[in-house]
């Protein structure tokens, strides 16, 4: 075990304010708009820091007060940030930042592992900026072919970023576009390749589908078929999927599909994705009235073939929407309510193999309290296990922990980064 705390003790941060950065945006007009500046000319991001030999990846995580930063490989805490509230956490995109959900908006989060334009790797003291994206009741972050997109539910405003001018933050934030709904709601939006914006339609009391505007921000198609739309994911060949309660949202080439549960109460809410499988891995729930957040089967839907498969997990074995992702070869890894990491393969659902990690466990009586999660970078599973105040790295090719940390605080949110 790193016992880290007990060696060195981690860079602690107190913070009793920020102030917030201005970013500019417009809750009725569809426009495009230019803030704070770009990256400075001598860009700071390829001097600054201490050189290392290769990438460092980190590891953000909140608990009740605060936020932990950890080095990826060995888990030793790197930084003990104060931060009231409960906070939620997106990487940004470049590798570098994490994006917090805090009141005002996307606080920025300086990890203190990058690598420059030119390949290079360097390490600092993790840092909780000053920057922040504002937004009214932030909400979803989507990275996607190098842009960063975020959905403030307060308002309905999509900004627009390009990652990678995020990677120096020395001139401020990056320039950004807003793009605004009709109405405000819980959404989502994601830009692919060309420049059309997909976006959630909704209104405060219902969500009702998905509209597509072009680069220049004229809609050109929608469906208004998947009540209560609900999370996204771009599987390969930039197919995006959708989550209804009665199936699923698939936008390709122009045109929307959608795919209906088998259940009269089928509801997809979040998706797990990769960009080389036409397969998006979604939680699926058949049982409207069922209490708590413990779930039993996955949807598989073929984003090529526009079909759906709902699986049921081993007997015994649950999970919620923080326990679901996907491998370096694409193979779906969940870790179940009994404590193990459950891997199975991508096109039947059938279990490949199975690694105890943690004790079992119960779902959370609200969403937002903390429970095991799961993040997999690259070949590592990273695991908490809330009941032991512990993060676990594990190799998923083999079940091998890796490493694992005792936290002197519950983790709850935790976000990746690849330094």
């Amino acid at each position: 075990m790193n016992h880290l705390l007990d060696r060195r003790g981690p860079r602690r941060v107190r913070r009793a304010s920020f102030a917030l950065a201005a970013v500019a945006s417009s809750a009725l007009l569809l426009t495009a708009c230019s803030t704070g500046s770009g990256p400075a000319a001598d860009d700071p991001s390829t001097t600054a820091g201490a050189e290392v030999d290769s990438a460092q990846p980190r590891i953000a995580l909140t608990y009740d007060g605060g936020l932990y930063v950890l080095d990826g490989a060995t888990l030793e805490t790197e930084a003990d940030i104060d931060l009231a509230g409960f906070n939620r956490l997106n990487p940004a995109g470049d590798g570098r930042h994490v994006l917090v959900s805090t009141a005002g908006g996307w606080q920025v989060l300086d990890t203190g592992a990058w690598t420059t334009a030119d390949g290079a790797h360097r390490v600092a003291d993790p840092e909780l900026t000053d920057l922040v994206f504002e937004g009214d009741t932030p909400g979803h972050v989507v990275r996607h072919e190098g842009r960063t997109i975020l959905f403030a539910d307060g308002t309905g405003d999509t900004t627009v970023f390009d990652s990678a001018d995020l990677l120096d933050t020395s001139g401020g934030l990056p320039e950004t576009e807003t793009i605004s709904s009709p109405e405000a709601h819980h959404g989502v939006s994601i830009e692919l390749a060309d420049g059309t914006l997909l976006t959630t339609i909704g209104t405060p009391d219902e969500r009702t589908g998905v509209r597509a505007l072009d680069a220049d921000r004229t809609e050109i198609a929608r469906s208004e078929d998947c009540p209560s739309v609900h999370g996204e994911g771009t599987a390969a060949d930039e197919r995006v999927v959708f989550g209804c309660t009665d199936g699923v949202l698939v936008y390709d080439d122009g045109a929307f599909t959608k795919i209906d549960a088998p259940d009269a109460y089928g509801r997809t809410g979040n998706a797990y994705v990769t960009d080389t499988s036409p397969i998006a891995v979604g939680d699926y729930n058949d049982d409207p009235d069922a209490e708590g957040y413990e779930l039993h089967r996955l949807v598989l839907t073929d984003t090529e073939a526009k079909t759906a498969t709902v699986v049921d997990l081993p007997d015994g074995v649950e999970y919620t929407w923080r326990d679901v992702a996907r491998g370096p070869d694409d193979e779906i890894v969940v870790l179940g309510t009994d404590g193990a990491l459950h891997v199975l393969d991508e096109t039947t659902g059938a279990e490949t193999a199975s690694y105890p990690v943690i004790d079992p466990w119960e779902g959370p009586a609200e969403w937002q309290d903390a429970h095991p999660a799961l993040i997999v970078q690259g070949g590592t599973a990273y695991v908490t296990d809330t009941a032991a105040s512990s993060i676990h790295a594990v190799d998923v090719a083999t079940g091998e922990v890796l490493a694992t940390t005792e936290l002197p605080e519950v983790p709850n949110e935790i976000a990746v980064v690849t330094g």
